[in-house]
């Protein structure tokens, strides 16, 4: 479990490491290790955390580029979204950025998307590293090349698969991470556990104190767990051609939710929320009994997370999951739990079955 790197391998071949580390002071290293020494660095970063770490880095990384520059974007997810790709395809034009130049997402998992789109997408594509720096983007967003932004307020709507070439993780960003951020985080990790380890998410359960007063080594043994976990099955299913749907357990209604709440609940509550819908769902046809399902609610309430929604109507929750980039052939890929830790696709749910589990989310 206690590991220093995790190597992630692309359509069968090593593409990059995950390093954990307590600070900052590796980074050089592991830059000058992938020989990316003279390159240009352009480090983006949103306005929450460049303030605390921005600096940091670049007096890291300047001494072994030939130039570096930043570019800091309002936090939030509003700002996920064409404009702000513009914005940093004007300053990367304007500071000569060629093909062997590398940008940094130093960030949350807005700022990893955003930047990795960016990166997919100036000169068809140039090398990024991901330094995630909240819990939802180190166990999850940073891990896997899917890159995007938002457009008219549908998630992730405009994207690309582009594989980052480094993601570092100072594990020590989480102790200034706001508490209601933490937990938004945990509810990819406790997704992780749901859908792929029945072991992890007692672990979870049973270690619910340690984590969430920041013991060092439980997050660590928690994060590198998580990311195994997301290692494995995106190095199974790279482009989200099958198994890798199972990553988007709760995902069909939390998206859903977040967009009627026009983003005012965190990414992370509104998974939560969808989690326990799919779970109501799978507790109905029989999958997992009544005991587990309260379980769930239970652990999420846990840590602090939301288990139902208040303010919205089930027809037009379900209204918007209609319109899901999820969907194939007018059928959603709805994943549901065949056993605690156990996670299957599915596209026989019907109407009923969603606007029932929709209304047991409802207050």
């Amino acid at each position: 479990m206690y590991q220093d790197k995790i190597d992630v391998n692309y359509e069968g071949k090593y593409a990059y490491s995950i390093v954990f580390d307590k600070s900052f002071s590796g980074l050089k290293d592991a830059l000058s290790t992938l020989k990316l020494q003279n390159r240009r660095f352009m480090i983006i970063s949103d306005s929450n955390v460049g303030s605390l770490y921005l600096k940091e880095c670049i007096d890291l990384i300047r001494p072994m580029a030939s130039h570096v520059t930043s570019l800091t974007f309002e936090a939030g997810e509003s700002s996920k979204n064409l404009d702000t790709v513009k914005l940093v395809y004007g300053r990367l034009i304007e500071n000569k950025f060629d093909r062997k130049d590398i940008i940094i997402a130093l960030g949350g998992g807005v700022t990893g998307d955003l930047a990795g789109f960016i990166a997919a997408t100036y000169l068809r594509g140039i090398d990024f590293i991901q330094i995630p720096t909240t819990l939802l983007a180190m166990a999850d967003s940073s891990i896997g090349g899917k890159t995007g932004v938002d457009f008219m307020a549908y998630k992730n709507m405009v994207g690309a698969f582009h594989q980052p070439k480094l993601v570092y993780m100072n594990l020590s960003t989480l102790n200034t991470l706001p508490s209601r951020e933490f937990n938004a985080g945990m509810s990819e990790i406790i997704k992780h556990g749901l859908i792929k380890d029945a072991n992890y998410y007692s672990w979870l359960c049973n270690k619910k104190d340690s984590i969430r007063s920041l013991d060092y080594e439980a997050l660590k043994q928690m994060v590198v767990k998580s990311c195994i976990i997301k290692k494995n099955v995106v190095e199974a299913d790279p482009k989200e051609q099958g198994e890798r749907a199972l990553l988007n357990f709760g995902h069909t209604i939390g998206h859903a939710i977040e967009k009627l709440m026009d983003f005012n609940l965190l990414h992370g509550e509104c998974i939560s929320i969808g989690m326990v819908a799919a779970a109501y769902i799978s507790h109905k046809r029989g999958n997992i009994d009544k005991d587990q399902l309260e379980d769930i609610i239970n652990t999420v309430k846990a840590y602090s997370l939301p288990a139902r929604v208040s303010g919205l109507y089930d027809e037009d929750i379900y209204n918007v999951t209609r319109l899901d980039k999820k969907m194939q052939s007018d059928k959603i890929n709805f994943i549901l739990l065949n056993q605690i830790g156990n996670a299957i696709i599915d596209t026989t749910v019907s109407k009923e079955e969603l606007l029932e589990a929709i209304r047991f989310i409802l207050t």
